[in-house]
């Protein structure tokens, strides 16, 4: 239980790096927080792989492949978002930056989640 709390001191300290992001009085535009629309889906292809792919034994499918490209996908844009809403003025560099560390340490955060309680092949949340 060591390993969950330090994971949600993490997703904390990540979040707060979001919201410093928008709610600085310098920078004061809430655009940055449709990131979290980002957080919440980067884990729906892995979950669906995970359900589609019955045979545990092969290292690697075509099914969960795809799922990391997906997964890729959407943590790439998630990075890509703020660096856009920055070049178009809409939110300032220093947003940006707080907008993207608090997405490297949401993303490490979600990695870790699956390390420490997505080992087993009978995932279940009951593990916790």
């Amino acid at each position: 239980s060591m390993a969950l709390v330090a994971l949600s001191f993490s997703g904390a300290i990540g979040l707060t790096f979001l919201m410093l992001g928008c709610a600085l009085e310098d920078y004061g535009v809430y655009w940055p927080l449709f990131v979290l629309i980002f957080y919440a889906i980067s884990p729906i292809p892995h979950f669906i792989a995970k359900r589609a792919t019955y045979d545990s034994d092969a290292t690697s499918s075509a099914c969960r492949e795809l799922a990391y490209f997906f997964t890729t996908g959407i943590v790439v844009s998630a990075f890509g978002f703020p660096v856009i809403l920055a070049r178009v003025s809409v939110i300032k560099w220093g947003a940006c930056g707080l907008v993207l560390a608090g997405n490297a340490v949401i993303f490490l955060t979600i990695q870790g989640f699956f390390l420490v309680f997505g080992r087993g092949d009978d995932f279940s949340w009951e593990q916790w």
